[in-house]
């Protein structure tokens, strides 16, 4: 059984999507990890009485922070940068789902009329 050309983009587009939707479920759950880590670390901040020392990482040093309002500014804007993030990666994997099912219903009807006779005109 021959496909036809247009059959064979779709199937090749359904499989970039469903790669794709892969690349940005993975970058989506490691962001998530990350706005984790930042919302612990403005809570933790937050909790600290006055006057208790801070040390940030930079690189493979650990550094004392001498302005803790400028710090809590920083992680604050960092994780709101994140949670942005994050609902853009969600917005696009909603959009790649709906086109990815969209291809496959396509395609499933191709293949259940017999293929080869399937073609656009």
């Amino acid at each position: 059984m021959e496909m036809s050309e247009e059959t064979q983009n779709k199937l090749v587009q359904y499989q970039q999507i469903q790669q794709q939707m892969q690349y940005l479920g993975v970058q989506r759950y490691q962001l998530e990890a990350q706005l984790k880590e930042s919302e612990k670390a403005l809570e933790a901040v937050s909790k600290l009485k006055a006057g208790t020392p801070i040390y940030q990482s930079v690189g493979s040093l650990l550094v004392k922070v001498e302005d803790v309002p400028a710090l809590k500014k920083e992680l604050a804007e960092k994780k709101e940068s994140q949670e942005l993030r994050v609902k853009t990666l969600e917005r696009q994997e909603k959009q790649m789902r709906e086109r990815h099912e969209e291809l496959g219903s396509t395609l499933e009807k191709t293949f259940s009329k017999g293929e080869g006779n399937a073609r656009a005109g």
